[in-house]
C-alpha cells in the first residue's frame, strides 16, 4: 500500500520513515506524486493544520494521506511560536532567522520550559480522517549547539538529556522526539487498519 507522506522536508520524511515501517507500506514524500496542490497552514491550532493537509491531499492525490503538524511552545512566551514555528520570524525566514528572534525573545528570561509537539492526521481518500499527538517537554538554551537536525533542534534540550535534539544522533532522537512520539502512537492506534488496507 502507498502512503503519501504530507511533506517536502527530507528531514522528516527520513524521521518518519525510520519509525513508520510497517510491512508492504511504501511511504513517499509529496515531491514525489505531480500536481498536488500547496496547503494554506492557516487553522490556529497543530490538529487543524494537520488535518487539512491530510485531508486535502488525500482527496487529490486519490490515497491514504499522513500529514503532520508541529512546532515548540515556549511557557515564557506564552506558548509562541506555536503553530507559527516554522514562520517566526516572517514568511520567507530561515531556521537561523526562526533561532535567533527566539533567543531574541528570550534574552534576560531565566524560565526557559518549552515543549515541542506533533500531531499527526491520517486521511483516507473518502475523507475519513484521525489525528494523535506526541509531546516532548525540555528547555531552551542560551546559545546553540550541535550540527544534526533541523529548525529549532540547535537550541532544545529534552527533559533527562544534556544534549540538544541537534546533538543527538537519528536514533537517540527518535526515542525521543514529540513526532517519534507520535509516530509511535499512530502504529499502535492505525496500524492494523494499514494493514486491512493493503491486505484489501
Amino acid at each position: 500500500m502507498k502512503l503519501l507522506i504530507a511533506t517536502r522536508n527530507r528531514h522528516k520524511l527520513d524521521e518518519i520513515r525510520a519509525i513508520l515501517n510497517l510491512p508492504d507500506l511504501v511511504l513517499v514524500g509529496a515531491d514525489a506524486v505531480p500536481g498536488l496542490p500547496e496547503v494554506d497552514e492557516d487553522a490556529g491550532t497543530f490538529e487543524g493544520n494537520a488535518r487539512k493537509k491530510a485531508q486535502t491531499l488525500a482527496q487529490a492525490g486519490c490515497c491514504w494521506t499522513l500529514a503532520d503538524d508541529s512546532g515548540l511552545e515556549v511557557l515564557a512566551l506564552g506558548g509562541a511560536p506555536g503553530v507559527y514555528s516554522a514562520r517566526y520570524a516572517g514568511a520567507n525566514a530561515t531556521t537561523a532567522d526562526n533561532n535567533a528572534k527566539l533567543l531574541q525573545a528570550l534574552a534576560g528570561v531565566t524560565d526557559r520550559r518549552a515543549c515541542f509537539r506533533c500531531v499527526l492526521a491520517l486521511a483516507a481518500p473518502d475523507g475519513r480522517c484521525w489525528t494523535v499527538e506526541g509531546r516532548c517537554a525540555g528547555r531552551i538554551l542560551e546559545v546553540p549547539r550541535g550540527r544534526q537536525g533541523f529548525g529549532y533542534d540547535p537550541l532544545f534540550v529534552p527533559d533527562g538529556s544534556s544534549k540538544t535534539f541537534a546533538e543527538l544522533d537519528a536514533a537517540e532522537k527518535n526515542g525521543l522526539s514529540h513526532r517519534a512520539r507520535a509516530l509511535h502512537q499512530a502504529v499502535t492506534a492505525w496500524g492494523r487498519m494499514l494493514a486491512t488496507e493493503r491486505r484489501g
